[in-house]
């Protein structure tokens, strides 16, 4: 019994001395990191309002700003664990080691971090463009280290790691898509009221863009019609309901100005014996 006591008071007795001996200087590191969390904040506040006035693009502004405040939180823990008189060297070493073996397991998240800065830095799209990637496509909603996030017209989200991104063919559509709508009509039609009609209809269409110009032309001679092209631009956004409407108004005006869509057709004719 007696035994026990004195080991619970030798361990009162340790823990108080190392409270005495280690207590204020953990507080001093507490209070160092707390320092330089907030620190952080406004550095990366104070280097976002200057990268923005400079006119840096958003998704390279917020990388530059996480990497600043990162830098000003491991600058302040160097500080913090001087102050509880770490040995940086050993410690720094040690991680070195750690590293590797963590680097061996996570070559695909390396990887996508790679692939992260590559896009970021050189830039082969920006939020609010319309990309086709690898049998994808959609508006760029985010452009992350590890991945990029595009908004696909049917309200779903794709996230794709961005290493598949790197090294494929990506087809960048900007913030405006061309209509390529196909309609035929007779042989015998008027071919001038035809394409003016287009003209026309696109003219009073309010989401058609008018720079740059629509494309109308004659595209190529049918075995039933003659094959009109219309190709119209319109924003991203607008892309597939102005289709539909564009594809609607062509037929309803055509119809009503008596210009023909013809059926396909083929003539047989029965050749008796000779």
């Amino acid at each position: 019994m007696n035994d026990q006591l004195q080991t619970l008071q030798h361990a009162q007795q340790t823990a108080i001395d190392l409270a005495i001996q280690f207590g204020p200087r953990l507080l001093v590191a507490l209070l160092i990191l707390a320092a330089g969390y907030f620190v952080g904040r406004w550095v990366g506040r104070l280097a976002d309002t200057t990268l923005e006035r400079l006119g840096l693009d958003a998704t390279l502004r917020l990388l530059l700003v996480r990497i600043a405040r990162i830098l000003v939180l491991v600058l302040f823990l160097i500080m913090a664990l001087q102050n509880l008189g770490v040995q940086l060297l050993p410690l720094i070493a040690g991680l070195g080691v750690a590293g590797a073996g963590v680097a061996l397991a996570m070559q695909g998240v390396l990887g996508n971090l790679a692939a992260g800065l590559t896009i970021i830095f050189t830039r082969p799209f920006k939020v609010g463009e319309y990309v086709a990637i690898i049998d994808v496509e959609g508006e760029v909603e985010e452009i992350k280290l590890f991945n990029t996030v595009l908004s696909h017209p049917d309200r779903s989200r794709i996230v794709i790691p961005n290493r598949k991104i790197v090294g494929e063919i990506l087809h960048n559509f900007g913030t405006l898509r061309q209509l390529d709508i196909a309609v035929g009509v007779a042989y015998d039609t008027d071919l001038k009221q035809a394409l003016a009609t287009v003209r026309e209809l696109l003219a009073a269409h309010p989401k058609i863009l008018a720079e740059p110009a629509p494309m109308i032309h004659v595209q190529t001679l049918a075995d039933s019609s003659v094959q009109l092209a219309i190709r119209p631009w319109t924003a991203v956004a607008d892309f597939h309901a102005t289709r539909g409407e564009v594809t609607q108004a062509v037929l309803e005006t055509f119809r009503a100005r008596g210009i023909q869509i013809p059926l396909p057709q083929r003539e047989v004719r029965l050749l008796g014996p000779t």
